[in-house]
């Protein structure tokens, strides 16, 4: 695992000296991302510029890779979703500044005016988890609430259970030990 970044930093002190920060990261210290995932073996590859644009915001640009283990909800299979997303992120001091924050800009999650490395990129594939994980290239599913239809629209003749119990208790017992 590449560790060349701190666990968090100064956005504003990133920002003016123009770092940028690299690494891998284990999945399985993502605890909120850890539940919407199958396994938590892997890695998410990440790189954040730092930088001031003409406006004067300390703005970073995240690039964010990972192979997540995800549950397809038609199947029921493990499958591996490829995530690679990319965000610009403005730093704000003041709350009341995010009016102000131009729209192609996301707001930077801050903890104590930091950036937590491990949060922005647990953010940015929290983001990429599909609403309804569905494998790829899985046809249609056919669902159906008819007890009497069997997976693939096949009919199936079921006897109720209680005409069962009744033909049972007709036949009476087999075994006439009884008197």
């Amino acid at each position: 695992m590449s560790r060349e970044y701190p666990d968090w930093v100064n956005p504003w002190k990133a920002a003016e000296g123009k770092r940028t920060f690299s690494g891998t990261m284990a999945l399985s210290r993502m605890s909120r991302l850890a539940p919407l995932l199958a396994s938590t073996d892997g890695i998410a590859n990440f790189e954040a510029s730092f930088f001031r644009d003409a406006l004067g915001w300390a703005v970073v640009t995240l690039e964010v890779k990972a192979d997540l283990e995800l549950l397809c909800q038609a199947s029921l299979e493990v499958y591996t979703e490829q995530v690679s997303r990319s965000s610009t992120l403005a730093a704000i001091e003041e709350p009341e500044l995010a009016e102000d924050l131009p729209e192609h800009y996301d707001l930077a999650p801050l903890e104590e005016g930091r950036v937590v490395f491990l949060d922005l990129v647990q953010d940015e594939l929290i983001l990429a988890v599909p609403q309804v994980p569905r494998k790829p290239g899985l046809g249609p599913v056919q669902f159906s609430t008819d007890p009497h239809t069997a997976p693939g629209g096949t009919e199936q003749i079921r006897e109720s259970p209680f005409a069962v119990l009744g033909n049972l208790l007709k036949d009476g017992p087999e075994d006439s030990n009884h008197n």
